[in-house]
């Protein structure tokens, strides 16, 4: 009930943390979340900030709004947020970045928690969605790198 997707980038880590950690960008990113918002007078990445973002679900629908808190901030090198059901983190997705030569490997994540309702999601429909999620970091990862890197 989890998964990842590598990019290497060229370009600095503190660059591309600032493109990940800004949740007011996904929409610029990911094929999923269309938009989001820092909630409760959060203006930025900090741990325990909340946020909320506008998902669009395969691309397609529905389209729901889920509140996130942020879990892990530590800048240059990751950033991580649990996405919350009735006060409940179900999700938590996490972004990683490592240097390596010219640039840095970055590694997007998530982990489903561990419910009986979510094991028997995953067991029925996890083929499914765990390749619709690495399609979608592979995208996200891809249009940050593109945004991020110097152009040729």
């Amino acid at each position: 009930m989890h998964d990842s997707v590598t990019v290497h980038m060229q370009a600095t880590p503190e660059a591309i943390w600032a493109l990940l950690s800004d949740v007011t960008r996904i929409g610029s990113y990911s094929p999923e979340t269309f938009e989001a918002e820092w909630l409760d007078g959060a203006t930025g990445p900090a741990v325990g900030a909340k946020f909320r973002g506008h998902v669009k679900r395969n691309g397609k629908g529905p389209v729901y709004w889920t509140e996130c808190v942020v879990t892990d901030c530590v800048p240059g090198a990751s950033f991580g947020f649990d996405v919350l059901t009735g006060g409940k983190a179900l999700n938590h997705w996490a972004y990683a970045i490592e240097p390596s030569g010219d640039g840095a490997d970055v590694t997007e994540s998530f982990r489903l928690a561990e419910t009986a309702a979510l094991k028997l999601y995953w067991a029925l429909l996890g083929w499914a969605r765990g390749r619709t999620n690495r399609r979608g970091m592979q995208a996200t990862l891809e249009a940050v790198r593109a945004e991020v890197e110097p152009a040729a």
